[in-house]
């Protein structure tokens, strides 16, 4: 039973209405989770942006790649670490497909140039890992080609990490039944239908594949210098707000912790991969 005119009138503050809510039996329980979440997202954006200040201080080059199965959650979360931060030393790279020119190129090249520079923040909504499992998936790269890149690919990110470039890899893990659902929410959202693409509607149909392809990258690409971090992502929201703690773990910068938040990420949502990491993606 929602609340009534005269309740929303009588109340001038938040207790005023839990103090209604709980002597009329009305179920609050989601608004209230709705708003624990937002307190929670707010203060550890703060501390983002704290972070930020540092890494601007200090000269790092910081790079957070978001990877994992269509309408994993990758966007949106990309959307809450950028929301509040300088953009003049962060953004987001989103590359389209590669153009003929770049077809003929060495692979790693367009992504060398977008890296970041020093003292910039650079969130990847998708990397160079599209050749490790979306490419050979759809048939848009050869054996070969997909090949040479496994090979190369721990070479290349050993030079980034000798050459100072801090890289965070995101895996965002989602169960098939809840990509079904947000693949059906966009369809029928006319504010989302954009996000939906020909790609989209092989992701059920081709779990599996993804799924043999997406192990395969784990094994031959996690390492202790560059290694992945699975995040369960069906609960958009834990995933947004764990994957953030995450970020924020990994750095000791000035005035952390002043927001009051647990920078730690919960280890039950954010683990790093092993063979043995029990995924909600298999």
């Amino acid at each position: 039973m929602p609340f009534s005119a005269d309740q929303l009138n009588s109340a001038n503050s938040r207790k005023d209405l839990i103090a209604i809510a709980d002597a009329h039996k009305i179920d609050i329980s989601n608004a209230l989770k709705n708003l624990q979440y937002e307190i929670e997202l707010q203060k550890l954006q703060s501390e983002l942006v704290n972070l930020q200040q540092w890494i601007s201080k200090k000269g790092l080059r910081v790079a957070v790649i978001f990877e994992g199965r269509d309408a994993s959650g990758k966007g949106g979360s990309i959307k809450r670490f950028k929301e509040h931060l300088n953009p003049r030393n962060s953004r987001v790279v989103a590359l389209n497909k590669p153009t003929q020119v770049e077809k003929g190129q060495w692979y790693f090249r367009r992504y060398i140039k977008v890296l970041p520079n020093p003292g910039e923040l650079v969130f990847f909504d998708r990397s160079w890992y599209n050749r490790a499992v979306v490419e050979p998936v759809m048939g848009f790269c050869t054996q070969e080609q997909y090949d040479t890149f496994m090979l190369q690919i721990p070479e290349f990110e050993h030079l980034l990490y000798e050459d100072g470039v801090i890289v965070i890899k995101f895996w965002f893990s989602i169960s098939k039944e809840e990509q079904k659902k947000r693949f059906d929410s966009r369809l029928n959202d006319q504010l989302k239908q954009w996000k939906f693409s020909p790609v989209d509607l092989k992701g059920q149909e081709l779990w599996d594949q993804y799924t043999h392809y997406k192990e395969l990258m784990f094994r031959k690409t996690h390492n202790s210098f560059s290694p992945w971090i699975i995040v369960k992502g069906d609960d958009k929201k834990v995933a947004r707000l764990e994957s953030l703690r995450y970020l924020l773990s990994q750095f000791d910068y000035p005035k952390k912790g002043a927001s009051g938040i647990e920078c730690a990420p919960d280890p039950d949502i954010v683990q790093r991969y092993h063979r043995n990491t029990v995924q909600i993606d298999i």
